[in-house]
């Protein structure tokens, strides 16, 4: 047998971080066994669905890396093949026209709410024979009475339902377009899917399903239920936890090979191993492994997984995302250091890319004023000879190399007897505006000459300004 997996989303919205997860174990269960991964779009819902979801599914889908084998497939182009099979189950007499009112079920759910009874639909129309003048009817598939639905879930154990507890779900509104629980066995069945990996919010939706393909004559594929992500608060993970859409993640300068790694280990773990690279992943997951139980969703844990892959990310491969970043912050990468010696310097110093552009900004946006504490503690009087000899050797220097430029500052350290931080304050505030940079030779040398010389002559001219105020 040929495992085949699926994820089948709705395009009422972005992919979210929950949809991911879901996607990425069905994803690497497939990989694992050498199987089939299929894309579904589940697109039936008309009022909700738009074509914008549909490409959001895409790119998230695309960022992460999950490539699917066949698909995607669209609901709503199998439309003919979902009448055929209701058409078959009222043929068949597992399917029935019901003629009452959205008005007359609620009642009758009111009136058992009253006798503190399950609310459901009683089957008023289960044995109906004439159809009801004027009325379109919706198509309610006629659940067994009796008995129980009884599946192995492959992270929750055996599960237990008994058909007394179902009442007979709506297959066809009234309109003539299928429902969720309809659409999603045909394509199922006709699929041939192995595993139906999913949230835990479907549990209720499997015994109906299953009693479907049943009369179908069918057999049902294996299910895997996975539980639900929290926010740090206990809550389902929502819009109010913050970025919860995968593209708002790449956004936010996160790497997916670092969202996918923090998302497996989302009810999932192997030992006490934290970092898995792709194929790690592949060759190590189970789905008999996820946890039952829900996960907290923790930032910063993505943060410092993020950070990992950042570290330890060949810096080629951080060039197009940065450069993506930089463009967001508007710069003009063309007119810049080298995007690689950029990653190169500042690869140790960040936990997103955004932060590193954030970062970066210094070597395409020259300051417009110095931070005013950071000039009073470090452009002085006693810093003007070091900032003057360092000009001078730097106007004269031809070898604009991080390896020149550090020997530069050590030799005016040693020349004038000066302890390093007393050189070097003076000059990182003097090529910044503050207090804060990378390493002095990186920042030379991404900098440039010109901006070099330009910035130490304003550290200068502040310095000569500073001094004739305090005698004047």
């Amino acid at each position: 047998m040929t495992v085949r997996t699926r994820f089948a989303p709705s395009p009422t919205g972005y992919l979210h971080v929950g949809g991911a997860r879901t996607a990425l174990f069905s994803w690497l269960y497939a990989k694992k066994t050498k199987g089939q991964f299929v894309l579904r779009i589940e697109d039936t819902d008309r009022e909700r669905s738009t074509d914008e979801s549909v490409q959001a599914i895409f790119d998230g889908m695309k960022w992460l890396g999950l490539s699917h084998d066949e698909g995607p497939f669209f609901q709503t182009e199998r439309f003919s093949r979902y009448q055929e099979i209701i058409e078959q189950l009222l043929e068949q007499g597992d399917a029935y026209h019901c003629y009452c009112s959205a008005e007359e079920v609620e009642a009758m759910r009111e009136q058992q709410r009253a006798n503190k009874q399950k609310p459901r639909y009683n089957g008023k129309c289960r044995h109906r024979t004439e159809a009801v003048e004027g009325v379109s009817p919706v198509v309610r598939f006629k659940n067994p009475e009796t008995g129980m639905v009884v599946f192995d879930d492959l992270v929750r154990g055996e599960i237990s339902i008994a058909n007394d507890e179902l009442d007979d779900l709506v297959i066809a509104r009234s309109d003539g377009t299928p429902t969720y629980n309809l659409t999603v066995v045909v394509d199922d069945l006709d699929m041939n899917m192995t595993h139906v990996i999913r949230g835990d919010d479907h549990i209720n939706n499997t015994p109906r399903q299953i009693n479907i393909m049943k009369a179908l004559g069918a057999q049902e594929p294996r299910f895997a239920h996975v539980p639900m992500i929290l926010g740090d608060d206990g809550a389902r993970l929502s819009k109010r936890h913050g970025a919860v859409s995968v593209m708002q993640y790449r956004d936010d300068g996160f790497l997916p090979e670092a969202l996918l790694n923090y998302l497996v280990r989302l009810g999932w773990s192997h030992g006490d191993k934290e970092l898995f690279t792709q194929a790690e992943m592949i060759e190590l997951f189970d789905i008999k492994d996820v946890n039952r139980t829900a996960s907290t969703f923790n930032t910063e844990k993505l943060l410092w997984i993020n950070q990992q892959y950042i570290i330890n990310s060949d810096p080629k491969r951080l060039v197009e995302p940065l450069s993506e970043q930089l463009v967001a912050q508007g710069c003009d990468v063309d007119k810049g250091p080298s995007i690689i010696e950029l990653v190169k310097t500042q690869q140790e110093r960040a936990k997103t890319l955004k932060e590193m552009a954030e970062k970066s900004l210094m070597f395409y946006n020259n300051y417009e004023a110095f931070d005013e504490k950071a000039a009073k503690k470090n452009l002085k009087a006693a810093s003007l000879e070091p900032l003057e000899m360092m000009l001078a050797t730097f106007e004269a220097l031809d070898d604009w190399s991080k390896e020149k430029l550090h020997e530069v500052i050590i030799k005016t350290a040693e020349t004038l007897d000066l302890k390093l931080g007393k050189v070097a304050q003076p000059l990182r505030v003097a090529l910044s505006g503050t207090s804060v940079s990378p390493a002095l030779d990186a920042t030379l040398f991404l900098l440039g000459k010109e901006t070099c010389i330009k910035n130490i002559k304003r550290g200068i001219d502040y310095i000569k300004n500073r001094i004739l105020l305090q005698e004047g």
